[in-house]
């Protein structure tokens, strides 16, 4: 062993090498999704590197207060037996780690990995946990340095409180202002010139009463990626007329994307004049969009709409980001609100004004961040005269202030990943399995519908969860989590914030992927259309998205 790294070793506490160690084996466990061997060690080097933290603070206060600290032979025979312990449990954990995660991947329906890759789930670890040791230390190297030029003119603790504080706001200028922001950046860039090409498979429509096409107030470059995406996948009347026999009608797809417009009231006046010209007031159903961060719609949740409605609907949305919606959330949560704001106060102004027996009936719909957005897209008070009729809400992120709300104040019984408000007159949730069913009153004049899963970490994610377990973890688990998830502090809120980045990773329906058999159900309470649609007929129309998507 080198000199240096006999001195590195020397240099390592005791108490964080067994905080660490448990840290390490606690994030081995399962959270809400199965993980790979590359993110299984970047997780495990974070969260020893935590624990060692935690250990060191604990061993510094004792040091602090002057207790005796042993030394000597013994100390080092300790520091070896801590090790020792360390590599025992840190073993016996990646032994059984696959276990684990298969104990997930059953549930989802993915094929078991044989092994949980012990060795490069360790190196990996090892050189996480290296950096960010590095990287505290110089932390602590910039907090002593300071303080000791403030120690000239200044007590010695005033100075290590003055010294401590500017390099926290240093480090974090530099990680937030700097390195966050320039990756930000870059994204960005890199997301706008991907939105801006033109896919070969997509060409622009020639019927002059579809967005996009030549006679359309928005050119067909400005609906943006995504908006392409959008008008040129809605459901041919022909392929609905076949499937329910009955005459149907060409959707009506409108969107304006960030280049259609400056500012998000431009782009919804914009998006209410296509509507206009694409006859949208004249179908059954208008349903108002709120996107995902990346403005992209979930071609899962307009399919069964198109086709519950026979064609007799009309669906309008306005970009407002580029960024995924996680990272939407993260640095830039009102983008989409405001854009929400703006996109149904257009609409509904002009919808207000139409005669009640010859407008549409008006609905909201959004996934993910859209869903947030869409949730804060009115207030109850401004539409209370004349009320829309409903809103499909998709895997709302944790922070809907609205869904916090309902969730927080379930019925007593129900459980949180699943619960029952009320009588379910306005609000009712569900999942996989249809729970609509189970209210206790029928609907009122305003349906409101929450389609989650229960092992959708955007959704159940828990900025709590470092100091108790989540709410959806007490009780009995949905039947998409494993058995074996266990809470521990700082770790369980660690995984899931990893689990919300790979959320979309999942298959389809599961965690923050939502499967278009599944929009079935809520749609159909959400527009009113029970009775209309015989139990076959449902059925056959499930099995008709789950035979069309494309093997995995």
């Amino acid at each position: 062993m080198s000199h240096r790294m006999i001195k590195f070793w020397a240099s390592l506490s005791v108490l964080g090498l067994l905080l660490g160690a448990l840290f390490f084996a606690a994030s081995l466990t399962p959270s809400l999704l199965p993980r790979t061997f590359v993110t299984q060690g970047v997780l495990s080097g974070v969260c020893f590197a935590i624990g060692y933290g935690l250990g060191v603070l604990l061993a510094a206060t004792w040091s602090y207060l002057e207790l005796p600290m042993p030394a000597g032979r013994f100390w080092r025979r300790v520091k070896l037996l801590a090790a020792l312990a360390c590599a025992i449990v840190v073993a016996v954990f990646l032994w059984q780690a696959a276990e684990w995660q298969n104990s997930i991947r059953t549930l989802m329906e993915l094929p078991p990995v044989e092994t949980g890759h012990p060795f490069k789930v360790g190196l990996i670890a090892v050189a996480t946990f290296i950096v960010v040791i590095v990287v505290a230390r110089l932390f602590i190297f910039a907090w002593r340095s300071f303080s000791r030029m403030i120690q000239r003119f200044a007590p010695r603790r005033v100075a290590n409180l003055v010294g401590g504080l500017i390099a926290v706001v240093l480090f974090w200028t530099a990680v937030e202002g700097v390195l966050f922001r320039a990756a930000l950046h870059s994204v960005d860039s890199s997301l706008r010139a991907l939105d801006e090409l033109m896919e070969p498979d997509t060409p622009q429509p020639t019927d002059p009463r579809r967005t996009g096409s030549a006679a359309s107030l928005v050119p067909w470059p400005d609906l943006g990626r995504r908006g392409r995406e959008f008008v040129s996948g809605d459901t041919a009347a022909d392929a609905i007329a076949a499937f329910t026999g009955q005459p149907a009608r060409e959707p009506v797809r409108v969107y304006v994307g960030l280049n259609g417009a400056q500012t998000a009231d431009a782009r919804a006046k914009l998006a209410l004049q296509e509507l206009i010209r694409t006859d949208g007031f004249s179908r059954k159903y208008l349903v108002i969009i709120t996107p995902t961060g990346t403005g992209w719609i979930d071609p899962e949740a307009m399919g069964p709409l198109e086709y519950l409605t026979g064609g007799d609907v009309a669906s309008v949305a306005i970009q407002y980001s580029y960024l995924s919606s996680w990272l939407s959330l993260l640095v830039e949560p009102s983008y989409g609100a405001d854009a929400s704001r703006a996109l149904f106060r257009e609409v509904y102004a002009y919808w207000n004004k139409l005669p009640r027996d010859a407008r549409p009936k008006l609905y909201l719909y959004g996934l993910s961040l859209g869903a947030l957005s869409s949730e804060q897209s009115t207030e109850l008070f401004e539409v209370i005269g004349d009320p829309y009729q409903g809103a499909l809400w998709v895997g709302p992120p944790f922070e809907s202030r609205i869904w916090r709300r309902l969730t927080a104040g379930r019925n007593e019984g129900t459980p949180a990943w699943l619960p029952r408000f009320g009588d379910g007159s306005y609000v009712r949730f569900t999942a996989q399995k249809d729970a609509l069913g189970e209210a206790t009153a029928p609907w009122g004049p305003m349906r409101v519908v929450y389609l989650q899963y229960a092992s959708d970490p955007v959704t159940f994610f828990d900025e709590g969860a470092y100091r108790r377990p989540p709410a959806w973890m007490v009780g009995p688990r949905g039947p998409d989590v494993s058995d074996e998830l266990r809470w521990y502090p700082f770790v369980t809120l660690l995984q899931l914030g990893l689990d919300m980045a790979m959320a979309t990773t999942t298959p389809m329906g599961y965690g923050h992927v939502y499967a278009g058999e599944h929009h079935v159900d809520p749609w159909i309470a959400v527009l009113g259309l029970e009775g209309q649609w015989s139990p076959e007929a449902v059925g056959r129309l499930k099995e008709k998205f789950r035979a069309d998507r494309p093997a995995e």
